[in-house]
């Protein structure tokens, strides 16, 4: 508490705090939201399973507009990422070693998920399966429950790659960038409504990147927070939004549900768009109170405290579900009540309270990883040839092995992803995405621990300072 507390203290004026309570309030939605959601039952064969409830929840599809916040993240990543990459360039460093900084924060604590997650799955498999009967099947399905908030990682870091280029091309062409992306979904859009599903994938990356230009307008002062800017917003993207699902083609829900196509979120539609947009006007209408009360000390030591393990959170959410809920069906006291019953409802509050301490307890283990600090190398690490570190110091060679390091990192994540959710595998997900991953992951781990040579420009500019995460 007294870290957080002098960290919270040192805060800098200039620092835009809001920035830092959306990621809070967004990831926390996340959170809840999954948790509130989760419906797990037997099957027909006495197994465990587990679906949406949203999907028995018609009335509260138009509750989605605002609930599904996952724009609201990636905005905010777009507003962090161009102060990063500001402060990055102010102290002339290139794109590469701000990836690489990046990396650091991202994949460390993911590669303890993941790492963590393949340990359980092989000993469940091993020994679970012939001493208490599990199916791998079940391994499978626990594993995959658990490793549901890599979708959206996947997605954040490819965005995280390009940003650097986006940046750039935002500083050069403004709104046209957005307006070319928008096109691309729109297209996409038309290919899913024609049956033509492999066209739209791109629009996971063109939907998302559009989502985070938004953040590069906010960062550089193009979208202040005046009347004549969020409500313009608000009620366009409002209108949008409604025209789109209520009278268009699209789902009325801004969350996949069963059976209703397309799917707004993956990959992004028009209609995530819209609301995307109607949520950021709602962000900027809100943000000089919201600013105001985080200058009091104990509102934003509490944003401090929960954006030190804010990936931690995100990452472990679901493996506080998948505990919870194996330690009360070993005991036999999982309560199985019908979707949207009155039973289900008051079985809500003891569910949340439970999964909050098994939560606490994952991120009290794992949270270190995200919180221990990460200072800047100053020696190459032993036994490393003097020629392989030459090799890596040069820019062309540096930036080739970053970015094919953060594409395995994408590819392994995927691979586990897009996998069935049950099924037969030795560690509880596809071993070769498993592997491609520790070797991407690897690869930046190396990169970061072998110090860059200083340029003269950058001698006595190298301050530490806080950035935006």
């Amino acid at each position: 508490m007294a870290r957080l507390r002098e960290l919270a203290d040192r805060t800098p004026a200039s620092r835009e705090r809001y920035v830092d309570l959306l990621r809070a309030l967004a990831i926390t939605a996340v959170v809840l939201g999954h948790w509130l959601l989760s419906a797990i039952t037997y099957d027909a064969h006495g197994r465990l399973t587990g679906r949406s409830a949203l999907d028995s929840m018609t009335w509260a599809y138009p509750l989605t507009w605002v609930a599904q916040v996952m724009p609201i993240f990636f905005v905010v990543g777009g507003y962090a990422n161009a102060a990063s990459l500001q402060t990055h360039r102010r102290k002339g460093e290139n794109a590469t070693d701000w990836l690489l900084g990046r990396t650091g924060r991202l994949v460390g604590p993911t590669t303890g998920l993941l790492v963590t997650l393949a340990a359980v799955g092989l000993v469940a498999n091993v020994a679970g399966v012939r001493l208490l009967g599990l199916s791998p099947g079940l391994v499978r399905f626990g594993v995959w429950v658990a490793s549901i908030p890599l979708w959206f990682l996947t997605a954040y870091l490819l965005v995280v790659l390009l940003a650097p280029v986006m940046y750039r091309l935002h500083r050069r062409f403004g709104i046209r960038v957005v307006l070319v992306l928008v096109l691309l979904v729109a297209v996409g859009d038309v290919a899913r409504l024609e049956a033509s599903e492999w066209v739209a994938a791109g629009n996971f990356l063109f939907g998302w990147l559009a989502i985070h230009q938004l953040g590069f307008f906010w960062r550089d002062g193009q979208l202040p927070d005046t009347p004549r800017v969020w409500i313009p917003l608000l009620v366009g993207g409002l209108g949008a939004l409604a025209l789109l699902t209520l009278v268009g083609p699209y789902a009325i829900s801004m969350i996949d549900v069963t059976g209703q196509q397309p799917h707004n979120a993956s990959p992004p539609t028009l209609a995530l768009l819209a609301a995307a947009t109607m949520q950021f006007g709602i962000v900027l209408m809100l943000r000089v109170p919201a600013e105001r009360w985080l200058h009091r000390p104990n509102p934003w030591l509490a944003v401090v405290a929960v954006n030190s393990v804010v990936l931690t959170i995100f990452l472990w959410h679901m493996s506080a579900v998948v505990l919870l809920v194996g330690v009360l069906a070993a005991a036999d006291l999982l309560p199985t009540p019908a979707v949207v019953t009155t039973s289900w409802w008051l079985w809500r509050l003891p569910w949340l309270l439970m999964l909050s301490a098994s939560l606490a307890l994952l991120v009290a283990v794992f949270g270190r990883l995200e919180t221990r600090a990460r200072p800047r190398p100053t020696e190459v690490p032993r036994g490393l040839p003097n020629g392989v570190v030459r090799t890596v110091n040069r820019p062309a060679p540096r930036l080739v092995l970053a970015v094919g390091a953060y594409l395995a990192v994408m590819l392994g994540l995927l691979a586990n992803s897009l996998a069935p959710s049950t099924g037969s595998y030795l560690l509880g997900m596809p071993a070769g995405g498993f592997l491609c991953y520790l070797l991407g992951a690897g690869i930046l781990r190396l990169l970061r621990s072998i110090p860059r040579p200083v340029a003269a420009g950058e001698r006595g500019n190298d301050r530490p300072e806080q950035s935006p995460r």
